[in-house]
């Protein structure tokens, strides 16, 4: 990797973050593929030291936040004996929290789907807030007690619970049963029922598996190695964050939320392999 050339290096973060698969991307950029596969690391730590810098104190007011499957090495029903159990084997999740009217995307994790990871992902996820936000979660039980953990009471907290109809074949037809309606339950502070929502956050995920190749269904593009999906996810919303305009706001979300007075380019993003933990947004 290290005989690669700057603008090597942009082409291929370039292709990554536009949703190829690794194999795709080092035969459009005419490297062999472990040269990628090196690269992909590389950046990703760059990607979470710089964000777990850069997003601090942010005065967010809204924050939605939920959780998407995908799995790795196999699906759950296919791992190994020897490898049951162990974490990055079968299914796992990813937790996303969005900011409403910003559309930044402050905390990320992957994990599994149990409080041990929902506890951590709201710990992460109120160290980064400087103001009480409203926080609105789908009804996922171990969302209670990692919100009143992370926050207390200082949150207006609320969980929207859908209620689906049982349809049986729409479920395996990878699209969820037809829902039949909203459930808005109020759980801590006062929170506005006219900003109970998940909308954003869920059309976040669309995004991912939009973004991603290894959150594409019915491939062969998953992650073989927990490790990596974890630096691609960061790399995503590094992009994501600070070089991808959103269409309704007209600039980055980095941009609207006050972190970054431009629009990144992905070379930018390059940039972070040869700082040293300085941030320069």
């Amino acid at each position: 990797m290290n005989r690669l050339t700057k603008e090597q290096r942009t082409k291929i973060i370039a292709a990554l973050v536009e949703g190829n698969s690794l194999g795709a991307t080092a035969r459009m950029c005419d490297v062999v593929f472990n040269t990628v596969l090196k690269l992909l690391p590389e950046i990703g730590r760059a990607c979470i030291e710089y964000q777990g810098k850069a997003l601090r104190n942010l005065t967010c007011k809204r924050i939605q936040c939920d959780e998407i499957w995908t799995f790795c090495y196999a699906k759950e029903k296919n791992v190994p004996e020897d490898k049951k159990g162990q974490f990055g084997y079968g299914d796992i999740w990813t937790w996303v929290a969005i900011d409403a009217d910003t559309k930044l995307v402050p905390s990320f994790m992957v994990g599994t789907r149990g409080s041990q990871t929902a506890k951590a992902f709201m710990d992460d996820l109120a160290s980064r807030l400087a103001n009480r936000v409203q926080l609105t979660t789908d009804g996922h039980r171990v969302y209670l007690n990692a919100v009143e953990c992370a926050f207390g009471s200082d949150i207006d907290y609320a969980m929207l619970v859908k209620l689906y109809g049982n349809d049986a074949e729409a479920e395996t037809r990878y699209s969820p049963a037809e829902c039949i309606g909203c459930r808005e339950i109020g759980i801590s502070g006062h929170p506005d029922p006219k900003h109970i929502s998940t909308s954003y956050v869920e059309r976040q995920n669309l995004t991912m598996r939009m973004s991603m190749r290894r959150f594409t269904r019915l491939t062969n593009g998953f992650s073989k190695k927990v490790e990596n999906h974890i630096y691609h996810v960061a790399l995503h919303y590094m992009h994501y964050d600070f070089c991808r305009i959103h269409k309704t706001l007209r600039v980055t979300p980095a941009m609207e939320a006050g972190i970054s007075d431009h629009v990144w380019t992905v070379e930018e993003i390059t940039t972070l392999l040869d700082k040293s933990g300085t941030i320069a947004a």
